[in-house]
């Protein structure tokens, strides 16, 4: 059986995805494997697509209402921790099918950093083993996802 990794959203609908905090209606709010920025999250579409234009227009605004939503959930979670805002992302460029990358900002990170995207940070300080999602990150991910059934259920 291949590693989880490889197949993120088929382990997903296994359970075997450690990463999956909720399934919305548009696919599965993950959290990152990097915590770097602590909260960092990602909205997987489900099903599987390449693009944002291969869902119908209202799969569209689904998932990007579940973006918006996964973000307000991170805000809402965060803000106590100096976030500034929340960054939103679609880039298609390392995996192959849809996918948010949905970012908190500090007022904690540099200024030069802060005002650029976060893949301008140096790959050593992003993926640090320091930054890597582990049991210590677990209360933030249980906030997170209780922020997402409650925001959710206000629909």
């Amino acid at each position: 059986m291949a590693h989880w990794k490889q197949d993120r959203i088929g382990s997903a609908l296994r359970g075997e995805n450690p990463t999956v905090l909720r399934r919305l209606p548009s696919g599965f709010a993950v959290v990152g494997d990097t915590q770097f920025l602590p909260g960092y999250c990602v909205l997987l579409a489900e099903p599987e697509v390449a693009h944002l234009s291969d869902l119908s227009l209202s799969e569209r605004s689904q998932f990007l209402t579940d973006m918006s939503l996964l973000g307000e959930a991170i805000e809402r979670v965060c803000r106590s921790q100096g976030l500034v805002r929340i960054n939103y992302e679609i880039l298609g460029n390392g995996l192959p099918c849809l996918h948010a990358h949905v970012f908190p900002r500090y007022a904690w990170e540099p200024v030069e950093r802060r005002r650029g995207p976060v893949w301008l940070y140096p790959p050593g300080e992003f993926y640090s083993p320091d930054s890597a999602l582990s049991d210590a990150h677990d209360e933030l991910r249980s906030s997170i996802g209780s922020a997402l059934d409650e925001l959710a259920g206000s629909q």
